[in-house]
């Protein structure tokens, strides 16, 4: 599937907001479903993730594995830590959608975030390592399954005892509504307990399990100091089994700690895999925020702190 012919950097006129839309439009409007029932858009997506993380001068892997008669790839590239560099923080997004939508929110979003944050932090030298991730199948039918793209990254991070000191798993941050009672809560949740979780979808949230309540801790404090946009940031136990539902959970199985960033789905989405899951749906300012405050979160955890510069993105 031919894809446009990019330049190898943004145009200076070109936003953050902008570039957002850019990949979005791409990945869910040019690209469409991206699963390997459709093998040609598949590999365009990942073709696509691989071309963006390569502008910026790193050197993009590949992670290639079989997945029936597919070879699939997760795709990645590293920026090595000054002074810790035996440490890594893991920041990822899925690439694949299900059969029934173009999955704009679900997940080209978070696709385009990774890209961006990627860009935004290309000259931040921080302490730790930092991996930026393209997840293959993370949808049904290869969800819990030893076919999912961070199943596989994780357990290779573990067999090759890796120091994962955090993962940042980017699913669905596109989607925002003022409306009161457009943001619902995890069933889960005692009703007592209601009152402490946003009625509005006008903000991003940060999950963490029990175990990931330090990483949940820097990250927040890092996405606060680059961004404007509200952030709730809560852990929580696996019991509210809504908060495995992504890349996240791939990470937790293998005893490392991890968040899930997102703008929580169903749960505020009314698109969610369906075909109205599409580009004119999203609020690509407030995902510039949301990409400026995860560039934060993302350096804070790799040990710096850091803030956009005030001329632009």
């Amino acid at each position: 599937m031919p894809l446009p012919t990019p330049t190898l950097y943004p145009e200076p006129s070109e936003s953050l907001a902008d570039r957002l839309l850019r990949h979005v439009d791409v990945l869910a409007g040019l690209i469409g479903p991206r699963h390997l029932g459709r093998p040609e858009a598949f590999a365009a997506a990942a073709g696509y993730a691989e071309r963006e993380l390569g502008r910026f001068g790193d050197r993009v892997q590949r992670e290639s594995y079989r997945v029936d008669d597919a070879e699939v790839s997760n795709v990645f590239i590293e920026r090595r830590g000054t002074t810790a560099a035996d440490q890594v923080v893991v920041v990822g997004a899925h690439y694949d959608t299900v059969p029934t939508t173009p999955g704009a929110d679900d997940n080209a979003s978070a696709v385009a975030v990774l890209i961006e944050t990627a860009r935004l932090l290309r000259d931040v030298p921080c302490r730790r390592t930092i991996r930026f991730v393209a997840f293959a199948c993370e949808e049904p039918p290869y969800f819990f399954t030893e076919s999912m793209g961070s199943r596989v990254h994780a357990s290779g991070c573990r067999q090759r005892g890796e120091a994962v000191t955090a993962m940042v798993c980017l699913e669905m941050v596109g989607y925002y509504s003022d409306a009161p009672g457009s943001q619902q809560v995890p069933g889960e949740i005692p009703r007592w307990l209601r009152w402490l979780f946003p009625n509005r979808g006008d903000c991003l949230a940060a999950v963490g399990n029990l175990r990931s309540g330090r990483a949940a801790w820097r990250f927040h404090w890092g996405f606060r100091r680059a961004s404007d946009l509200r952030l709730f940031s809560v852990v929580l136990p696996e019991s509210v089994y809504v908060i495995r539902f992504s890349d996240n959970s791939s990470f937790w199985d293998q005893g490392y700690p991890a968040l899930m960033v997102t703008d929580t789905s169903f749960l505020r989405n009314p698109h969610y895999h369906l075909p109205t899951d599409t580009p004119d749906t999203l609020d690509y300012d407030r995902m510039a925020r949301a990409t400026l405050g995860v560039a934060g979160g993302v350096a804070r955890l790799a040990g710096r702190r850091w803030r956009p510069e005030k001329s632009g993105h």
